[in-house]
């Protein structure tokens, strides 16, 4: 039985890249090219269709860069052309990335009527020293505003994108935050550690950071306080409200299968021979223009080979507070559970992992090193440096 299928859309352009950043994107041109990316982007997904088997789309997330870029127009335009090639479950859930700074009334009504009817804000702060300090383009007030704007619209599916261990940040400052988004009443947050990642300004000039204790204790106060608000943790950096988990997400986390279109897009998908194959897009937005109509338009596409696949179903699987069933590993993977029995009686013994019914799940202990544990399903001729934190993943 095949997997649900998503579709992830990026625009790869933004205001001002920001400093600890390292997605595929790169500061607007004087005038973006929407009308010629959004014909791209149909062209690319041409290209792909064979990939989504007849089944229905159950999400679809605008990422980037900033999508709030492109005008509703631009937005409705692609949407409508997905719906001509495609399938949409009834209850599919499409997202918009969103930029604070980049955002008015008036373009939240259109992205409504475009289609979308979830969006999720790049806030990361509500504090405006500290979005200074991280190279924010929008302050406190814009992004309060931006909200409500957005509810005012009739859009109430929100996600908040909020980060911690900032440059200079104390606990309290990070409460703070937490306090301020939780009066907005969003149903879902995406609360995640600011960490210095390769080929980013930061990483060449490393701002102050809190050290790991604090960021653990920043993590920790910051949970508990989203739990009393009704905001409860089901992923490593999601929480949310009965209902209104990120569907997009979830798909990945389980395992599922995505089309990917737009300049360094990723996608994984099950293709007829039942391997599991990623697929990549050009990065540079320029190439991806020229050659997305054509096969040149990949920039790769691997298959997962069998002994990796362990280690990818539980790179996504264990981030998720509830696990997985023995019987989603072998669906999504092909591969029995004798495959993983003996690494997974090792995590066991060493309280890594533990067992509730048919769901098997990081402990408490095991998921503050969680890369250690997920690390455990590597081959065993691959090493991986573990530094204990999981990276982020957009709700």
């Amino acid at each position: 039985m095949l997997p649900p299928l998503s579709l992830y859309i990026h625009i790869p352009w933004c205001v001002k890249k920001c400093p600890y950043c390292d997605f595929n994107s790169h500061n607007a041109p004087q005038a973006i090219p929407q009308d010629d990316y959004v014909t791209a982007l149909l062209a690319d997904l041409d290209q792909d269709l064979p990939l989504a088997r007849g089944r229905p789309l159950h999400s679809i997330f605008f990422g980037g860069g900033t999508p709030s870029l492109f005008s509703p127009e631009s937005i409705a335009r692609i949407l409508d052309g997905v719906a001509s090639r495609l399938a949409f479950a009834p209850d599919i859930e499409i997202t918009l990335e969103t930029n604070p700074g980049t955002v008015e009334h008036g373009p939240f009504a259109g992205y409504r009527r475009a289609g979308v009817n979830r969006i999720s804000f790049g806030v990361q702060s509500f504090d405006d020293a500290a979005l200074k300090r991280i190279g924010r383009i929008h302050d406190a007030q814009q992004a309060q505003r931006a909200v409500k704007s957005a509810q005012d619209a009739g859009i109430e599916n929100l996600n908040l994108d909020l980060m911690y261990a900032l440059p200079q940040q104390t606990l309290e400052g990070a409460l703070v935050d937490v306090e301020k988004a939780i009066l907005l009443q969003t149903p879902h947050l995406s609360h995640y550690q600011l960490t210095l990642e390769p080929n980013t300004q930061f990483a060449a000039n490393p701002p102050p950071l809190p050290d790991e204790d604090s960021a653990w204790d920043m993590q920790e106060a910051c949970q508990a306080r989203l739990a009393v608000a009704g905001l409860a943790q089901y992923e490593v950096s999601a929480y949310a409200r009965v209902g209104r988990e990120c569907r997009h997400n979830l798909n990945y986390w389980n395992f599922g299968d995505y089309l990917g279109i737009g300049a360094g897009a990723h996608g994984k998908a099950t293709y007829a021979d039942g391997t599991l194959r990623r697929r990549w897009k050009l990065r540079a937005p320029r190439g991806y223009l020229e050659h997305a109509a054509t096969h040149r338009r990949i920039g790769g596409d691997d298959p997962i080979a069998p002994e990796q696949l362990p280690f990818e179903f539980m790179l996504n699987a264990l981030r998720l507070n509830a696990g997985f069933a023995l019987d989603d590993f072998c669906s999504r993977t092909g591969l029995p559970a004798a495959t993983i029995e003996a690494k997974l009686q090792s995590a066991y013994a060493r309280g890594w992992l533990e067992r509730d019914g048919d769901r098997i799940r990081a402990s408490e202990f095991g998921r503050r090193f969680l890369n250690d544990v997920i690390a455990s399903f590597l081959p065993e001729r691959t090493g991986v440096r573990s530094s204990g934190v999981v990276s982020r993943n957009d709700g």
